[in-house]
């Protein structure tokens, strides 16, 4: 587990609710009011929600008074599970009619940590610093244990698809800089997790290709481009683009060009 940049404590949705002190989850139900209120406020903009909206979310056939009691109890309830991870303060504070995550006392979530390793390893990227832009491009893997839970809820259903598609750009970008540094095992193993979440990557597949047989494994190479031929003849009804085409017939009949 992955604690966030800066915080104490982590509001993590990518892979499953929980939360995290100090690279160590703490007992919060992921089914239970408190966690929805947390994944509410994680998924808002700012972590901050009206009162009014937080009370439809959590007892949406409840009286308004008693919703409002039932609420001030939870937050209650939230400092005395969580406070001791950020120095005895609340992790959910009142404000300006509505409730937000405390950011200043420490508590923030994965995914405002992920986009900023994201928008650290672009910034390196552009300025030349491979280096740097791996090592936040790995960290940014690793805190990645997941899509965003399945929901009905169309703001969460567009972030889940934005933040997937970073990850999947992440793989992209780590399985091409292992191939440029000939690190050709580890090229593939990323090109084969790029698949695994989107098989109709053709990009995915010839760079799957192009690793066996720098591998010396040529059949298996041929055999990708069956697999990426299926896939989109299965899923689009296409064929593989001219580019992938090219590159099958190099691996056949000149692979040492490949």
């Amino acid at each position: 587990m992955t604690r966030g940049a800066g915080g104490k404590l982590l509001i993590c949705l990518l892979g499953g609710f929980r939360v995290v002190a100090h690279d160590a989850a703490l007992p919060v139900r992921a089914s239970g009011k408190s966690a929805t209120l947390l994944s509410t406020l994680a998924l808002r903009d700012r972590h901050w929600a009206p009162r009014e909206a937080l009370l439809g979310v959590l007892w949406p056939d409840a009286a308004s008074e008693r919703s409002t009691h039932s609420l001030n109890s939870l937050v209650h309830l939230l400092r005395q599970t969580l406070g001791r991870a950020i120095e005895g303060a609340p992790p959910v504070i009142y404000s300006a009619g509505g409730y937000e995550l405390n950011a200043v006392a420490g508590v923030g979530t994965d995914i405002a940590e992920f986009d900023a390793l994201v928008r650290d390893a672009n910034r390196l990227a552009d300025t030349g610093d491979m280096s740097g832009a791996v090592e936040s491009w790995l960290r940014a893997v690793a805190l990645y244990q997941g899509d965003l839970t399945e929901t009905c809820d169309l703001h969460t259903v567009v972030e889940r698809e934005r933040l997937r598609a970073s990850y999947l750009t992440l793989l992209s970008r780590l399985a091409d800089h292992r191939f440029g540094v000939a690190e050709y095992p580890s090229a593939l193993a990323y090109a084969m997790r790029l698949l695994a979440h989107d098989p109709c990557r053709e990009d995915a597949h010839r760079l799957v290709m192009c690793c066996h047989v720098r591998l010396g494994e040529r059949a298996q190479a041929l055999r990708q481009f069956r697999v990426c031929h299926h896939v989109l003849a299965a899923e689009f009804a296409a064929l593989p683009e001219p580019l992938t085409m090219r590159l099958y017939d190099r691996i056949r009949l000149d692979p040492d060009s490949v």
